[in-house]
Parts: structure tokens; sequence; C-alpha cells
């Protein structure tokens, strides 16, 4: 099956039609939802402080710290009395893959020089290809603004240009389309204005590149549009990544995949007598077109390949119901972090505290809870702690795309990816407003409990589309994905914005993302006792969840009930 399996545009028209025709049913009221008290602040640190230890080494896939991850999540849904959730009789999905480690050089020639780059500390490059070396001598350098084609929105930044065999040069996110009405603002009616849509994304751009025939695809990195720091580039490509082992080799996948800094991209952009300001305020306008550089890439990539067999981890906790418990509701939450990297002078493992042993331990908990009820909720649970998200969420999509049972009867996907680490909140954010009746659950059981939801405050950074559950949804399973809130009890204005910003800042995806003495999970054990109830409830509930009128992933659900 292909990365994105359906078309963003025509699914985006064929739920607005079925929306227009469709009956949706108001989804059920609460069913004396039992409370989850076991859900503490000390239970959930208790398994943070186990799986963000030295001792696992950063969790990396294929390594002894995978081993000592899937030994303890096991034991843990073992002893919780959970059966094992592969119909094998195991606990585990194996996930077959390669690893590559690149080894890259790389230099641009314009105006009459040689632009020589630095890995990684200017740009980083890899290849999916499964062959030993990939070589990319003399291609023409070509801007394609943010390498988008929208028809549903009447935008192409390719327009009839023939890029095959050379370099694209990309720009991040969506194409910032002022409002005309006012210019100080984004059309909303444009790319979702403010909010990122997926062809916002690295992995789309990437995508599109392959399709175009490219020969590589050079994504330029701005800290703003991306919504991370260069170093989170930097930590995350320049050592071994991996794929979902391909059937065809990754024939398809365009050769190189590249990004660089904004200040080498400028530079590179003057050295080819352009103004690199200019042509990105071009490239949000819908005459834009394809700039040719005069300008040339060589990229020579060693790839240093091996196979290797990830896990995924499941349990299930039947349903009590004859009739529905082969019917499903998943929570998720991956287990995967950066490993460790030995050229690192001082602290060299990346221990993913907060991302993802802080989701992975409300998985647990929220297993925990559920295994002690005296008796089950009427739809089986399955309780799925993902692989390899942080190499392009490879663990749900390969479960997505070989589920060990049937999407047609999943009810939904509850996603856990970081929890509030900062104390109680009075509201909790939803990333996805209004996507699905999900979210209806969740407000319903929050106002039960004197809460609000409220929408994700940095719809441009796409988290969306950043997480285990965005490989449910594009196969049509409504998904729910909640982050921290931002208004803290007992916290001055804007402190839930400061928290997040000097994470993202200094912490995400570094060696530093450690268990802080100022952590207070309170208001996580708070959150996550409210997605346990949700669960309970989609268990309990007549009927599936659906997904709203005029999002993009009805269609597709549709289409498989």
């Amino acid at each position: 099956m292909p990365p994105f399996p359906f078309s963003l545009g025509l699914a985006a028209a064929l739920a607005l039609a079925a929306g227009a025709c469709a009956r949706t049913d108001p989804p059920a009221a609460p069913s004396a939802a039992p409370e989850g008290e076991s859900i503490t602040a000390a239970s959930l640190l208790g398994h943070i402080e186990v799986l963000a230890s030295d001792r696992f080494e950063g969790r990396a896939l294929a390594t002894p710290g995978e081993d000592s991850t899937i030994a303890y999540l096991t034991d843990q849904f073992r002893r919780m009395g959970l059966v094992p959730g592969n119909p094998d009789g195991t606990y585990v999905q194996s996930v077959p893959m390669i690893g590559f480690t690149p080894k890259p050089d790389a230099s641009f020639h314009a105006g009459g020089r040689t632009i020589a780059l630095r890995f990684p500390e200017d740009y980083v490059a890899y290849s999916r290809r499964v062959q030993p070396r990939i070589d990319v001598h003399g291609s023409d350098l070509v801007f394609v603004g943010y390498g988008v084609q929208a028809p549903e929105y009447d935008w192409d930044d390719f327009k009839d240009v023939d890029v095959r065999g050379k370099t694209v040069v990309i720009l991040i996110n969506d194409p910032p389309v002022p409002d005309p009405a006012d210019p100080s603002r984004l059309d909303s009616t444009v790319f979702k204005g403010d909010a990122m849509t997926y062809y916002g994304r690295w992995t789309y751009k990437y995508e599109e590149a392959s399709r175009k025939g490219a020969a590589a695809a050079v994504i330029v990195h701005e800290t703003g549009p991306a919504g991370y720091p260069y170093s989170v580039i930097s930590s995350s490509n320049s050592r071994e990544g991996f794929d979902v082992e391909p059937a065809d080799g990754n024939r398809s996948v365009v050769p190189v995949q590249a990004w660089i800094t904004v200040e080498r991209a400028r530079e590179l952009f003057r050295a080819a007598g352009k103004d690199f300001d200019q042509l990105k305020s071009a490239a949000a306008r819908r005459d834009f077109r394809p700039v040719e550089l005069g300008a040339t890439a060589d990229f020579h990539i060693d790839n240093e390949m091996r196979k290797v067999r990830s896990r995924n981890v499941v349990a299930k906790l039947e349903g009590s119901d004859p009739a529905r418990k082969d019917e499903y509701v998943i929570y998720s939450a991956h287990w995967d972090h950066l490993g460790r990297d030995p050229s690192l002078p001082g602290d060299q493992i990346y221990n993913g505290a907060l991302d993802n042993a802080s989701g992975t331990s409300a998985l647990l908990e929220i297993a925990r809870a559920f295994a002690a009820l005296p008796t089950p909720p009427a739809r089986s649970i399955l309780f799925l702690a993902t692989t390899s998200e942080e190499q392009g969420l490879l663990g749900a999509k390969y479960y997505a795309n070989n589920p060990l049972y049937p999407l047609t009867r999943t009810a939904a996907d509850i996603n856990i990816d970081g929890v509030n680490q900062w104390g109680p909140t009075h509201d909790l954010t939803v990333v996805g407003w209004n996507m699905s009746t999900l979210q209806d659950v969740l407000g319903r059981e929050a106002a039960a409990r004197n809460r609000v939801l409220t929408p994700d405050p940095e719809p441009e950074k796409g988290f969306y589309y950043r997480a285990d559950h965005f490989e449910f949804a594009k196969q049509g399973v409504p998904a729910l994905y909640t982050d921290a809130g931002e208004d803290f009890i007992g916290k001055p204005e804007g402190y839930g914005k400061q928290k997040r910003d000097e994470y993202t800042a200094n912490d995400y995806h570094q060696p530093s993302d450690e268990i802080k003495p100022d952590w207070d999970l309170s208001g996580a054990a708070e959150d996550v006792r409210l997605l346990f109830r949700v669960g309970w409830d989609v268990a309990q509930a007549p009927a599936f969840p659906e997904w709203k009128p005029g999002t993009e992933f009805r269609a597709r659900r549709e289409e498989m009930l």
C-alpha cells in the first residue's frame, strides 16, 4: 500500500458529500464509567523511572534497550492478567525492518564556485533505497516552493515542469496564503489557515518528490514553520534510521532525502544570483512556478544496511458481551526513543522520559485499571505499545497495514504520546479539533469533572500528523489524540506555553529529556483517568464513534464499513 493511501483532496470532497446525506447518531451518554482511581502520579512515575533509566539506553530499536523494554512491557501485561494480544499466543507482533546508517558527502555548485556542506552541522542526507551506494552527480537544482499539489485548493507548485532526475529544494509547512480581507492573517479556506495540513509535513514532501521522479529532495529547515529546532533534525537523522522492510527495495522512493539549514540555503541562493526571501514570498501564491537555480548538486551516500526484527507489544482484555467481544478499542503509545550516541561528549543517552516513557507508562496504567475491573466492558480492549514511531510512525503503520484484528471491527484508537508533567489544568488540549465523535465523549467526561476541552494552541505545527494515531486515521479508524492543557491551576497566565516552549527548545529529542525535579504528575493522572473513561464509554456504546462531516478520513471509514 502506498505511504498515503488516498488523495486528501478526493477524500475531503467525498467526505463532504457523504456528510450531506449520512445520518450521524449522537454518541451514547456515558455509562457509569469506573473512575480509574488506581491511576496516580506515583504509579505513572514508577514506570517512567524504569523505562527512562540509563539501563534501558534510550530504548532504540534493535538494541539491548529494545530487549529490556519488550521484556518489561510483556512482564507488566502478564502480571496484570491480560492475555497475549497476538492471536499466535504471544505478546509481540514482529515488525520486519531494515536499518540504514548513512555516510553522506554533499556539495552545491553555483556561480562558479563549490559550496561544501558539513554533515550534520549544515545538512543531513540519507537514503531509504536498499542499495549500498547512492550517487547523484551534477543534478540540476530546482526550487519548487512548498512542493505541493493540492487540487482541492487549486494549487500546483510543480505546474508543467519536469523534475525527473533533478534535485528539488522545498520549503517546510504549507504555503502561508494571506487572507484577502486581512493580509495580517492567513486565509482559513486555503490549507486550513494557521493549521498545518498533511501537505505541510516533511513526509508528504518526500512522497511527492518520489512521485515526480526527482533524484534528490532537500527540505529547507526553519524553526518556526517546522515546529522544532535544527538540532532535532541533526540528532534524529544523522545516525541509523529504519524503514519497514520493503518488497521492492524502495525503488520508487526518491534516492536522496535531505534537510539543509536555512543559512546554507540562503548562501546557495545568493551564489546562484537569487533572492531567497523573494522566492519564498512568491511561493505563497497560486501562480508560483518552479525556478531553475542555475546550480547543481552532488550527493554521495554510503549506505550501511542491516535487516532487523523489531516488535510491537500488544495485550488484550477480552470483552464481556458475546455479541461485541470481537470488536476492539485500541490504546496506543510508542515505546521507542533515540537510543545512545557514543559520539556525544558527556551524556550520550537519549532517555526519552517525556517522549515517550511517559505515554507508555500511561498505557500500562490504563491497562492495569481495566484489568482490575470486576467485569470487563462489552468490547475488547487492545493495549498496543508500538515500535519505531521516532523513525516515521513505522510500528503503527505496520500494525495498521497488518492488523492483528480487522480494522473494520476496530472502534477507535486512543493514542498517548507524552503526558502533562507540570501539574493540574482546568482544560485538556485536543489535537485535531472536532474531527470525530470521540471528542464529544471526552468532552462529556471532562465536563462531569468541571474540566473543559480546548483546541491545539499550535495547529501550525501539525501535531495531528506526527503521532501514531495518524496511521489509524489514514485507514479510516476514528482516532483521539490529546495533549496537556494550557490553563494550569494556581499558575500565572502563560505558564503552560512557557513550559512547552522550554521543552521544545531544550529537551525535545535531546539527552536532557529526563525526569526533572519540578515534575508534578498529578495533572497527568487526571488526564489519563479521563482517557481511561473515554475508552470504557466507547467499549460500552451501542455504536462505533464516527468521523465528523468534512474530515478527510470519513469517506475512508464509510468505504470499509
